[in-house]
């Protein structure tokens, strides 16, 4: 069977200020009004991250805005949305999150086969000058390539 994934939002930035060390999949838990406007691909996870509260894990400052055509009482924009995983999941996470110097960020989300995902990963924040090497390279790589097509 052919898995059907649409791209709502990619967490750019996490890639730039964390080393990645391992990656999730996981559903939300959201309202009507939230998947509505995640089909809008109105979703902004630049801040955000994931926390532990009481055995269960939660996506923190990921801007879902209000849907379009709701009424008057839709959603709250930043509320706290909890994340499905199963136990052995959980153990893992908390077991990550124990360790100092590690965190968990949301990567992208995204629609597979018309059910909303979020992907994350365990990472340890880099340093200010890792940030600006990860730059250097990633230019002397781009001016590399411009200079092999050019022959």
């Amino acid at each position: 069977m052919k898995e059907n994934i649409e791209i709502i939002s990619n967490n750019r930035k996490a890639f730039h200020s964390y080393t990645i060390i391992e990656k999730f999949e996981a559903g939300l838990i959201l309202y009507g009004s939230e998947v509505k406007s995640l089909r809008e691909k109105k979703l902004n996870l630049k801040e955000s991250f994931i926390t532990l509260n009481n055995n269960r894990f939660f996506l923190i400052n990921a801007h879902i805005s209000q849907y379009s055509h709701a009424g008057f009482n839709g959603h709250d924009p930043v509320r706290k949305r909890e994340i499905l995983l199963n136990k052995k999941e959980i153990h893992k996470l908390k077991n990550v999150v124990a360790q100092k110097g590690l965190t968990i960020v949301p990567l992208k989300a995204y629609f597979k086969n018309g059910i909303a995902k979020v992907e994350f990963a365990t990472a340890r924040g880099k340093k200010m000058y890792q940030k600006k090497e990860a730059l250097k390279i990633k230019d002397l790589d781009r001016e590399a390539r411009r200079e092999i097509r050019r022959g």
